[in-house]
């Protein structure tokens, strides 16, 4: 049978969202909103994960699902391996959009900007911090390149592990990090009836500027 999607649908009613209680900085209203997702989504949510989307050379659009793993006012930050897809899509067009969605807060964010790679030292650091397994896992994925079979993945796996036994696990050169420098804010919370708030912010010579967009 199949699945009827035109009936699935929720009302949203659980807060608003006025220009006279959001802060004029999209970061400070940013942190408090992922704050709160990380203190109220349901596990196994996880309140950092967001959809990057990247455009290749021939103008394809991509998008994928990764972690968030630190922002500030530099920019957001993210880590992957830079011969992967989304790594040479970057390397060819450095305009990229992430969104958040928390479901249980009923809000979207919305980032778009430029993106470059991290200092190397930034991504040893975070390299650094992670287990073992993942750090031996960087060695053994060529992400996005084809394998015969899984088996192939875990013969490099236990290659890398043979290679580094007794000793640390350097970062490998395709991977470290790397920082979307926002130009565009969207900040959406689900209101009754379709009718929802939209806050945008628009950062100009370096200022932050922000509107109410129609839902």
């Amino acid at each position: 049978m199949p699945l009827s999607l035109a009936q699935m649908r929720r009302n949203y009613t659980l807060d608003g969202l006025q220009e006279a209680s959001a802060p004029d900085d999209p970061w400070q209203l940013f942190g408090q909103w992922l704050q709160q997702a990380r203190d109220t989504e349901q596990a196994p949510v996880e309140a950092n994960s967001m959809l990057l989307a990247t455009v290749d050379r021939e103008g394809r659009p991509h998008c994928r699902v990764l972690l968030l793993k630190g922002f500030s006012e530099a920019g957001l930050t993210f880590f992957g391996h830079y011969q992967s897809a989304k790594g040479q899509e970057l390397a060819a067009n450095p305009h990229a959009a992430m969104t958040f969605f928390w479901p249980g807060l009923e809000r979207q964010v919305r980032i778009e900007g430029q993106v470059s790679r991290l200092a190397p030292g930034l991504s040893d650091a975070y390299f650094d911090s992670r287990s073992r397994a993942s750090q031996l896992g960087a060695w053994a994925s060529p992400q996005s390149h084809p394998l015969a079979n899984r088996a192939q993945l875990d013969g490099r796996l236990a290659q890398a592990t043979r290679r580094f036994d007794g000793q640390p696990v350097p970062r490998p050169e395709q991977w470290g990090g790397y920082c979307l420098q926002p130009q565009h804010m969207e900040f959406w919370q689900g209101r009754p009836d379709r009718l929802h708030d939209r806050l945008d912010y628009r950062l100009h010579q370096g200022v932050w500027a922000r509107y109410r967009l129609a839902p």
